[in-house]
């Protein structure tokens, strides 16, 4: 079992429910021989883009990496959010995560891991 919980989110999911429909329209726009339909499918995935990353930074998404078991159920907000995830690219886009008092290389402090069990049997 691995310790990573990527995409498990609401972001993540309203994401991909809306790239899928926005396919889908461009999937239908390519079968009836239409730009203006396989245009309106893009704009919807481009859509779908927005709202994710708008998710992400609402605290609906998750930092890349491991997490402590008890997060990463999907209704589970993030709570560092506001601040910026060390690493994640979505947040450096919104200009989070990254504090003039850091130098340019540091994006946040590593914290140490701590020892999870994988089972319930550990």
């Amino acid at each position: 079992m691995s310790l990573y919980d990527e995409g498990h989110t609401i972001a993540g999911w309203t994401g991909f429910g809306i790239a899928t429909v926005g396919s889908a329209v461009v999937g239908a726009g390519v079968c009836t021989a239409s730009l203006p339909v396989v245009v309106a499918g893009l704009a919807v995935v481009a859509v779908s883009v927005l709202v994710t990353w708008v998710l992400h930074l609402a605290g609906w998404g998750k930092p890349p990496g491991v997490r402590p078991r008890g997060r990463w159920g999907m209704r589970v907000r993030d709570a560092q959010a506001r601040d910026g995830h060390p690493g994640c690219v979505s947040c450096r886009l919104a200009g989070r995560g990254r504090r003039a008092s850091e130098p340019a290389g540091v994006v946040g402090t590593p914290t140490a891991a701590e020892p999870m069990p994988l089972s319930p049997a550990e």
